[in-house]
């Protein structure tokens, strides 16, 4: 028996989709080897889908000035655990996995960030990322200090906030839509993918 991808309507086919769309699902899966469920459970909204994606990718695909990728994935994981979101837990842990090369990472920060193998800087700013998505998240001088003795700029400190409230967006998103995640995220970055053969 098939798990639903959403309570809300899917696409029967991926050619029924804008072609911008189609084709943005069609790179990922070639890029993947499969289709995120996220991607079609926000098939249904054309408008919502781009920008949904647009507004991912300018935070988690541009550089930021001393924040890494497997950083971010870090605030994602932790952030979506408080938030109770399997599908971002499992489908960043697999991100974190692969970006920090430490299959063990991604379970710590999610069951319990300031228990898991991180640095001092990492904590702050994990700490910094609960306030953002939990909490009210104003940045108050006593923050901004804290999180400027760690080393990060205020460019980062921009990237902290809106990375952890980006998807708190998703995480409710996802759990409204009862979106599971697929079955190939759990074992990335656990088990090694087969190298083609030369």
């Amino acid at each position: 028996m098939s798990i639903p991808i959403s309570r809300f309507p899917l696409p029967e086919t991926l050619e029924e989709l804008p072609e911008d769309i189609h084709s943005t699902i069609l790179a990922v899966q070639e890029k993947a080897g499969f289709v995120p469920n996220v991607f079609l459970m926000l098939a249904h909204r054309p408008a919502e889908f781009r920008a949904f994606f647009a507004y991912h990718d300018a935070l988690m695909e541009r550089e930021s000035d001393t924040l890494t990728k497997a950083e971010k994935e870090m605030i994602v994981v932790a952030t979506s655990a408080r938030n109770a979101c399997l599908y971002c837990v499992v489908a960043h842990g697999a991100l974190l996995r692969i970006y920090s090369k430490n299959p063990l990472l991604a379970d710590q920060v999610a069951i319990n960030y300031q228990l898991a193998s991180i640095n001092q800087r990492q904590q702050t700013m994990l700490d910094f990322a609960m306030h953002c998505s939990l909490n009210v998240g104003e940045l108050s001088s006593d923050w901004e200090a804290r999180l400027m003795a760690a080393g990060f700029t205020q460019d980062d400190i921009w990237d902290i906030g809106a990375v952890a409230a980006f998807f708190s967006l998703s995480n409710r998103l996802v759990t409204l839509a009862g979106t599971p995640p697929n079955e190939e995220f759990y074992l990335m970055g656990r088990v090694p993918r087969d190298k083609p053969a030369m």
